[in-house]
């Protein structure tokens, strides 16, 4: 009876002690999150969990998603606890086309995208000649004549003559780029550095915009841009390597603060050259780099040949930087009479736009892309040009039937011809649109094309979804502002300034927005396997917003704040209370 006993209590005694090691070697297997979302509204943009109310980070990527409850296990005294308090918690948003050396430059150069006319922006260029140096450049940006009070007079196509800004700034000359990028006014001490004048012939894919006595009026449209630009560049060549760097280090950095407080944590940057993502590499290799990249090689045919191979990066320092894609202009912009049309525009017959790169250099530009197995963006706007980079996009793609998933980018995608706009989802081509130029440019396109083009092809999302066609979403900045929730309000009201709605049968649904600013904008740059939704086991990169952006009234999105900025789990930008 005694050993019954005995046999039975140690029987006991041994369960408990098993039962004890393995819950002790289940709580070392636990890992501890390092930061925990709890008691929100998180949208997971996952189709098996939708929406939960919390979330647990491990290094750098998501441990888990459920209850505030189920997250619970894995907080520990080390962990930092974010109470969401009911707040929208969302993947971060992607840009998927703006400019981020420019947004830094923007940041340190006269804005004129508030100006309510010409008269304006020769008063802040008068003030600026106050404080410059003698000979010293004057460059500011984000003029648009079409937003302006008032027509400039004398004018040519509602541009002003360079008179006026001449006589405040005698001796320093002056650069001030259109809103677009693809024009630029200048007056006429930058004309005389760079030997400018009625002699002086266009250049392809360029314009130099002449009064009726010849003589230039101070604008320059696309590649003619590129006169003022050489001249501005001797005039800096004296600077030291050293300035050079410190002032590109200085643009990242306010580009970089500019995204976060955005909510913005990942870039698609719309070209640049091989030295400025030498400095990328060199930043992320210092660990100094928070926002992350995704750069479009912009470097002519043979440079791209000659070093294409050593620049193919794919999430360098923790999928920090990426380069994959080769950029292309074809045509201009619509605000500037540049983007490229099979018909004239309405507002000025004589013109159907520009082709600013020829079709045979677009063609072996995309060799070299396919040969390489990089993705091609090719910035298209009219018509006209989109119908030509989808010919040579399928031309390219029927010469390598054995390349797949190629991706290749068309950027604005703006206006299309009603016969090419199922050619994307055949294709597999991306749009990647920018909702806020709907909204932005809505007042003067039908000035620019007439109601029946603007109707069949301007800014057809609906369209391009309904073909199968992925569009990812952006501002462009600094064309535009880099404001996240104003281009959301845009994707899905399509409301102008004037109240007026630009053909809303075009609108994205909620959802359809949140997904071209997140998971499309991944999937845009093959990383919709790491990043877009916040799944298990993916990039830990969070955006949590003040309103919920998903149900309440469109004209309550516009009041929406970024709250927190999140990137691999880290916490780069809270708003401050009070702010």
């Amino acid at each position: 009876m005694n050993k019954r006993i005995y046999r039975f209590t140690f029987i006991i005694f041994l369960f408990v002690l098993v039962i004890g090691l393995a819950a002790s070697i289940q709580k070392k297997q636990t890992p501890v999150a390092e930061l925990v979302l709890q008691n929100g509204k998180i949208i997971t943009l996952d189709e098996s969990s939708p929406e939960v109310e919390a979330l647990a980070v491990y290094q750098g990527r998501i441990l888990a998603i459920g209850t505030t409850k189920e997250i619970k296990p894995y907080v520990a005294k080390s962990t930092r606890i974010i109470d969401l308090k009911g707040k929208l918690a969302i993947p971060g948003f992607i840009e998927s086309h703006g400019h981020f050396l420019s947004l830094g430059r923007s940041k340190m150069q006269l804005d004129l995208t508030k100006i309510k006319n010409w008269d304006e922006a020769v008063k802040m260029v008068a003030e600026a000649v106050k404080k410059a140096k003698p000979g010293e450049w004057i460059t500011g940006r984000g003029w648009h004549q079409e937003k302006w009070d008032k027509v400039p007079s004398p004018n040519v196509d509602g541009l002003p003559f360079h008179d006026s800004m001449s006589k405040v700034s005698p001796e320093n000359p002056v650069m001030l780029t259109h809103a677009s990028g693809h024009s630029c006014f200048t007056n006429a001490k930058a004309m005389e550095l760079a030997g400018i004048n009625e002699r002086t012939p266009n250049p392809d894919g360029g314009e130099i915009v002449k009064g009726k006595n010849g003589k230039p009026i101070g604008v320059f449209r696309e590649t003619a841009q590129g006169l003022l630009r050489k001249a501005m560049s001797k005039a800096r060549s004296q600077r030291t390597p050293q300035q050079i760097k410190a002032e590109a280090l200085k643009m990242i950095e306010l580009a970089e603060q500019a995204c976060l407080e955005n909510g913005v944590t990942s870039f698609h940057d719309a070209g640049t050259s091989f030295s400025t993502i030498d400095l990328y590499k060199q930043l992320v290799q210092e660990k100094k780099l928070g926002v992350r990249l995704n750069v479009m090689i912009r470097e002519s045919n043979k440079r791209l040949r000659e070093r294409i191979a050593d620049y193919k990066i794919i999430g360098d320092g923790n999928h920090h930087l990426t380069v994959r894609t080769i950029k292309r202009s074809i045509d201009g912009a619509l605000g500037a009479h540049g983007a490229w049309l099979f018909k004239p525009y309405n507002s000025l017959p004589s013109s159907t736009g520009l082709n600013t790169e020829p079709i045979d250099a677009m063609k072996e530009t995309a060799r070299i892309a396919i040969e390489n197995d990089f993705q091609l963006a090719t910035h298209a706007i009219g018509d006209r040009g989109n119908r030509e980079t989808l010919n040579i996009y399928e031309q390219a793609f029927k010469a390598h039937p054995e390349k797949k998933d190629l991706r290749w980018r068309v950027e604005h995608t703006q206006h299309l011809h009603p016969d090419d706009i199922s050619r994307f989802g055949k294709l597999g081509v991306i749009a990647s649109m920018q909702g806020i130029h709907c909204t932005s440019d809505g007042p003067w396109v039908i000035k620019r094309l007439g109601e029946k083009r603007a109707k069949q092809g301007a800014y057809v999302w609906k369209k391009l979804m309904n073909t199968g066609a992925v569009i990812c979403n952006g501002t462009d900045v600094p064309v535009e502002d880099i404001s996240t929730i104003a281009c959301f309000y845009a994707t899905v009201t399509r409301k102008m300034k004037n109240g007026k709605v630009f053909f809303g049968d075009q609108r994205m649904t909620r959802e359809e927005a949140l997904r071209s600013y997140t998971i499309n904008g991944a999937y845009a740059a093959f990383e919709e396997n790491i990043k877009g939704s916040l799944e298990k086991g993916k990039l830990a990169d969070i955006t949590v917003l003040s309103k919920d952006i998903l149900t309440i009234p469109d004209d309550e999105i516009l009041n929406t704040e970024v709250l927190y900025t999140i990137v691999g789990g880290k916490v780069l930008y809270q708003k401050k209370r009070g702010r």
